[in-house]
C-alpha cells in the first residue's frame, strides 16, 4: 500500500527557496548576487560573504559553494541558459579563488 500523503497548502510551498536564499543559516548574501554577469565577480561576492558572516556552519568555502549549488539546483527551468553557465563557471571561479583548484 503506497504512503498517504499530506495534503500541502500552496501558500506555504510558495518561493520557499527565495526564503532560504535570504534568511538561511549559511550566509548574508549580497542584493543581486546570482544575477551578476561575470563568474569571477559571483565568486569574489560569494567568499566576502562567506569571510564575513556570523550565521554559517562551515568552512567559508563549504558555506559559498553549498549557497551557489543551492541556488542553480533551486532556480531550475526558470534560470536562462545564459545565467545558468555563468553560475556553473563561478563554481570554478569559487574554487580558485578560495585555492581549492587541484
Amino acid at each position: 500500500m503506497p504512503a498517504k500523503r499530506k495534503p500541502v497548502r500552496m501558500g506555504s510551498r510558495k518561493r520557499w527557496s527565495q526564503e532560504v536564499t535570504r534568511h538561511s543559516n549559511a550566509l548574508d548574501l549580497e542584493s543581486k548576487v546570482f544575477t551578476i554577469s561575470s563568474p569571477h565577480r559571483i565568486a569574489l561576492s560569494l567568499k566576502r560573504s562567506a569571510l564575513v558572516s556570523h550565521r554559517r556552519k562551515g568552512t567559508p568555502y563549504q558555506s559559498a559553494m553549498s549557497m551557489l549549488n543551492f541556488y542553480i539546483n533551486r532556480a531550475g527551468a526558470g534560470l536562462p541558459a545564459k545565467q545558468k553557465q555563468v553560475l556553473k563557471r563561478a563554481k570554478g571561479e569559487l574554487r580558485r579563488v578560495f585555492g581549492k583548484t587541484n
